[in-house]
């Protein structure tokens, strides 16, 4: 059977979850249509998924459709649990990006949509929520293009607006689809609108694509399907469609664009393994490992190696998943995405292969945890137990970490955001059963350079009865990135200056101000001298680390503080509190429209605003998030 590995992407509440219930739906995958207010999901089958209403995990369903078997993943839209999103992508094929028909462009879509850009996943875009008053796909499609920097081409148009939408235009066949108590029904479409929509897109087609070309005004819906395929594949375009997943419109001829514009995994099962691990989770019944076959054939019982962490792994059991339901299975190929059973240590980013011909596949981005809180447990007892649990979540989670603080002994979680961190808690209290207490969030905040040094001179003697060590190095530091050498007439060998780069390293992990990592800084070793005995990779690192520690010392150096661009969309009336909220709060305002302000505030000023917000707006508020980076901290 033909394979589509594709995700369902969107900023949260534009209608991923849905729209994938009714793909599961459409395809007989299941009886129901399950709902989100309802917490009758397939996907967020996780209790705090259900508790919250929206995805937190990234969950794995299949299903078929026109002879083709897609495997689907449902990912978060939270910007707090974006990790999720980028370990999912890695992995995929292609994905369908959901935009809200009277929202468009929104931050946590725009970010995914880089995302996807950086891992060149070919992307179908389905403009959800068509009936909802307001919604227009016209400016939706506009957003498309001036903040996505892509040409959107609509191959859909609506029938009906807002409570009215009836189904769609299908541009490509040439037929009107409407639906009614969610049975579709089909007829020819050949109302003047049409044509002109069908030659408009023709056109655009045409204007990027040579086959299409040939055939303009004459193109036939093969070529134009063709054409269509090969801007998606390539990325020079993308397709538009549009419906609404809760009235099941547009879900139909949404499956059948997957099958015909995104591509098939490639992937030969008759060579050496190679696979990808991008996620794991701790199911009631043990460990789960998810991972993407690129090449070769995994068997229950074969032995494979962890490229990664230089382990074996054994395979107990191969699983095809639907969510939080599983079906053993004897054995997976190149493209599929299966869970394992069996494997006790392998994390995600692990490539799994066999230890004749190690191979490493490239990894998924990890975020830097933002935000930490202090965690204690109440008792002994938990006290004990509080590690390996922690052990467990930083394993199933990577943008989780966790540090004892030096000064107080606390256990410190750290994660992407607020919520990440409740999440992770709650996994603590409710699936470990531990009683514990959390501390106030507290930001990540990092150091950097303003005004720095030149020839700063570091020697490096130590002589104790054996070998001695001496190094002797000349550093300028200024603001910039990275090391470089710029030592001549091998005063400093070239294995010395590795070392002294090395320590160099080590040293940015704490800065003076407070111990917090450097960022933003350039070292060049300018001069050095050695000793004929005495000198030694060792005494470079060592002269590298502790020259650099003393130098960023002589520099004028500053805080700086995570920030986070807020979108608030509120009442009008309710603006002008908002705005001297946002002031107190130290952010600065970059676009007030009508219902809705933009501002670059700090991370640490946004604990507790979710209750502040709804308070000034009787309820009525919202507010999304997404990083954006560092600056000097007031």
């Amino acid at each position: 059977m033909r394979v589509r590995n594709l995700g369902i992407l969107a900023h949260v509440d534009a209608g991923k979850t849905t729209l994938t219930e009714r793909v599961l739906f459409a395809t007989g995958a299941t009886y129901k249509r399950g709902e989100v207010h309802d917490g009758t999901t397939v996907t967020d089958f996780d209790p705090q998924e259900r508790d919250r209403g929206i995805t937190i995990f990234a969950a794995a369903v299949s299903c078929d459709w026109a002879g083709h078997r897609l495997n689907l993943i449902d990912t978060p839209g939270h910007v707090d649990f974006a990790d999720e999103v980028e370990r999912s992508l890695r992995v995929l094929d292609g994905a369908v990006v959901v935009f809200d028909g009277v929202a468009g462009v929104e931050p946590q879509t725009e970010a995914v949509w880089r995302v996807a850009d950086r891992y060149k996943v070919p992307r179908i875009v389905f403009v959800n929520k068509l009936d909802r008053p307001g919604a227009d796909l016209t400016l939706v499609v506009e957003s498309i293009r001036t903040r996505l920097h892509v040409e959107p081409l609509v191959t859909q148009l609506p029938i009906g607006v807002e409570g009215a939408l009836a189904g769609v235009v299908d541009l490509v066949g040439m037929r009107r689809l409407t639906w009614l108590d969610g049975i579709l029904r089909e007829e020819p479409a050949a109302d003047a609108d049409s044509r002109t929509a069908r030659k408009a897109l023709e056109e655009a087609v045409a204007e990027r694509h040579g086959g299409a070309l040939d055939e303009l005004g004459r193109m036939s819906d093969a070529t134009l399907r063709r054409a269509l395929r090969d801007l998606t594949v390539s990325g020079e375009a993308v397709v538009v469609l549009c419906g609404s997943a809760y009235r099941q419109i547009g879900v139909e001829p949404l499956l059948d664009a997957v099958v015909d514009y995104l591509p098939a995994p490639a992937g030969n099962p008759g060579t050496h393994l190679a696979a990808l691990v991008f996620k794991v989770h701790a199911a009631r019944t043990g460990r789960l490992t998810y991972l993407r076959l690129y090449e070769g054939t995994l068997r229950k019982g074969d032995i494979v190696w962890d490229a990664t962490g230089q382990r074996p792994e054994r395979i107990s059991r191969i699983l095809r998943v639907q969510a939080d339901r599983h079906t053993d299975i004897d054995q997976a190929t190149a493209g599929d995405i299966v869970a394992l059973a069996g494997v006790k240590a392998s994390r995600p980013g692990a490539t799994l292969c066999t230890r004749e011909h190690p191979v490493l596949l490239e990894q998924p981005r990890t975020a830097e945890p933002l935000v930490s809180v202090a965690v204690e447990a109440h008792t002994p007892a938990d006290g004990q137990r509080l590690g390996p649990a922690l052990a467990a979540l930083v394993d199933q989670d990577p943008s989780l970490s966790v540090r004892v603080d030096p000064e107080t002994g606390q256990t410190l979680l750290a994660g992407l955001g607020e919520l990440h961190l409740e999440v992770a808690v709650t996994k603590l209290r409710r699936d470990a059963g531990l009683a514990v207490t959390v501390g106030r969030p507290r930001v990540a905040h990092r150091e950097t350079v303003v005004r720095g040094v030149t020839g700063f001179r570091y020697r490096h003697a130590k002589q104790d009865g054996g070998a001695g060590q001496f190094a002797d190095i000349v550093l300028d530091v200024r603001p910039g990135e990275g090391f470089s050498s710029t030592v001549t007439g091998g005063r400093v060998p070239a294995e010395f200056v590795r070392a002294v780069e090395a320590g160099c390293r080590e040293a940015l992990a704490e800065g003076p101000l407070g111990g917090h990592p450097v960022v933003g800084v350039q070292v060049t070793l300018v001069d050095g001298g050695t000793h004929p005995k005495d000198s030694s990779e060792l005494a470079f690192r060592t002269a590298g680390k502790l020259g650099l520690r003393q130098a960023l010392a002589s520099c004028e150096m500053v805080l700086l503080e995570p920030v986070a661009d807020v979108t608030v969309t509120a009442p009008t009336e309710t603006l002008g509190g908002v705005l001297g909220d946002l002031a107190a709060r130290r952010g600065q305002i970059t676009d007030t429209t009508a219902g809705t302000v933009t501002a670059t505030v700090p991370l640490a000023a946004l604990f507790g605003y979710t209750t502040r917000l709804r308070s000034q707006t009787h309820g009525r508020g919202t507010f999304t998030t997404r990083p954006a980076g560092y600056r000097p901290a007031a």
